[in-house]
C-alpha cells in the first residue's frame, strides 16, 4: 500500500513553538525533580533550571540564526559551504549518530518504565520492539505528517502534566520550600549542568528549518518553544518538592510518576490516574523517538541522495534496536544517558556556535 502523502511538504515558522517542546519533553520529565533535589537544597533547584534554560534559549537562537542564513538548504549543503564538503560529511554523520542514539535511548527507556509500573511479566525486549515498530511506521510516511502528529500530541501531554500537578495541590506544603537560597554555587552549577540535557532538543532545528519556506521569524518562535519545557519542568519540580519535600524527592527515582499515583481525582471516577498518565507519557516518548529517528534519516539521506528512505529504515532499524538493548541494567542506561549529554554538548553547543562564527567571518550566506 502506498503511504499517504501530504500535498504541502512545508511547515510554518510558528510550528517550531510545538516541535521543540515535542522533541524535548520525554524521559527526563519523570526524573528532573529527583536530579535537582540531589544537588540542591529545598526548592533551590529552580535557580539551576533557570540558568540552564537561559543557556538553552541562547543556543536555540544560535542554531536558528545559523540555519535561517541558508533558507531551504539542508545542514549538509550549508555546512559544505562553510567548512568544505569532507568536514560537512563528518559533521552530518556526527549529527546522524547523535539522533540515532537518542532514538535508541527512548526506545529502551520506555520498556524500563513499562515493565516497572505496567507490564511486569512482559519482556522488555518485546516492549521495546513493538514501540520501535510504531515509530518506524510513523517515519516511513510523510515527514510533515510526523511533525503534524507531534503538534497534535503536545497539547494533550502538557495538559495532563499540568493536571497531575494540579491534583496534588491539596497535598502541597509550603514549608517544604523554605528556606531559600541555601545551596552552594557548586550545587547550583551541578544542577544546571544536569538540566541542560533535560532541556535539550533544539538541535532538531539543524534539519527541520529546511522545511520552512522563509524562516525570517523562526528564531523568535524557536526560542518561545524552548521556554515551554522550562516552564513545565519548573512547575513539576516545585510541586514535587512541595508534596514530597526535597529529602524524599531525592530518594524517589521517578517523582513525576509518584505524583501521578498520588493524584486525587474528584469523585473517584478514575481509580488509577497513573494509567492515564502513562498513556499520555508514551505519546511524549513517541514524539521524541519519531523526530530523532526521522532526523537520523534526514542525515543519511543528505549524504546518500540516491538511496530511498525505506532502504535506510530497513538498515537503521535493527541498529537502533541493538543499541537500545545493549545496556544491561539501569546503571548502564545511566551511562548511556551521560554519553548522550556529552554528545548534546558537542552537537548542540560547540557545533552551531563554531559554524555560525565561521559563516560570519567568511561572509557566507544562502541564496534566500
Amino acid at each position: 500500500m502506498k503511504p499517504f502523502e501530504y500535498g504541502d511538504q512545508e511547515i510554518g515558522e510558528k510550528d517550531f513553538i510545538y516541535i521543540i517542546p515535542s522533541f524535548t519533553i520525554a524521559i527526563v520529565i519523570l526524573t528532573i525533580p529527583n536530579t535537582l533535589a540531589k544537588v540542591t537544597n529545598f526548592v533551590d533547584g529552580w535557580v539551576s533550571l533557570i540558568m540552564a534554560g537561559m543557556c538553552i534559549v541562547f543556543f536555540t537562537a544560535v542554531i536558528a540564526k545559523l540555519a535561517a542564513r541558508f533558507p531551504k538548504e539542508t545542514f549538509f549543503t550549508y555546512a559544505s559551504k562553510i567548512c568544505s564538503k569532507p568536514v560537512a560529511v563528518v559533521l552530518t554523520i556526527l549529527l546522524g549518530v547523535h539522533f540515532l542514539l537518542l532514538a535508541a535511548y527512548e526506545v529502551r527507556y520506555v520498556s524500563v518504565i513499562a515493565r516497572q509500573y505496567l507490564l511486569e511479566r512482559t519482556p522488555g525486549e518485546i516492549i521495546s520492539l513493538l514501540f520501535l515498530l510504531v515509530v518506524v511506521y510513523a517515519v516511513s510516511g510523510s515527514r510533515v505528517g510526523v511533525i503534524r502528529l507531534n503538534l497534535l500530541f503536545l497539547p494533550i501531554i502538557v495538559f495532563i502534566a499540568l493536571l497531575v500537578t494540579g491534583m496534588n495541590l491539596v497535598n502541597f506544603d509550603f514549608k517544604n520550600l523554605s528556606p531559600f537560597f541555601t545551596t552552594s554555587w557548586k550545587g547550583y552549577l551541578s544542577g544546571a549542568e544536569d538540566s541542560l540535557f533535560a532541556l535539550s532538543g533544539f538541535e532538531i532545528l539543524f534539519f527541520y528549518i529546511a522545511l520552512v519556506d522563509r524562516p525570517k521569524k523562526v528564531q523568535k518562535y524557536a526560542m518561545i518553544g524552548a521556554c515551554i519545557p522550562l516552564g513545565l519542568y519548573l512547575v513539576i519540580y516545585t510541586v514535587a518538592i512541595g508534596v514530597f519535600s526535597a529529602e524524599t524527592t531525592g530518594t524517589i527515582i521517578y517523582p513525576t510518576i509518584e505524583l501521578a499515583k498520588a493524584a486525587e481525582v474528584p469523585g473517584g471516577f478514575l481509580g488509577r490516574f497513573e494509567s492515564l498518565f502513562f498513556t499520555i507519557w508514551s505519546m511524549a516518548i513517541f514524539n521524541t523517538a519519531s523526530l530523532a529517528y526521522d532526523a537520523a534519516l534526514i542525515a543519511a539521506g543528505s549524504l546518500f541522495k540516491q538511496v530511498k528512505k525505506i532502504t535506510f529504515i530497513f538498515i537503521l532499524t535493527p541498529i537502533v534496536y541493538l543499541i537500545a538493548m545493549f545496556p544491561k541494567d539501569l546503571i548502564e542506561i545511566s551511562t548511556m544517558e551521560r554519553f548522550m549529554s556529552y554528545s548534546f554538548f558537542l552537537v548542540g553547543i560547540l557545533l552551531p556556535t563554531s559554524l555560525l562564527l565561521l559563516a560570519k567571518v567568511r561572509g557566507i550566506k544562502g541564496n534566500g
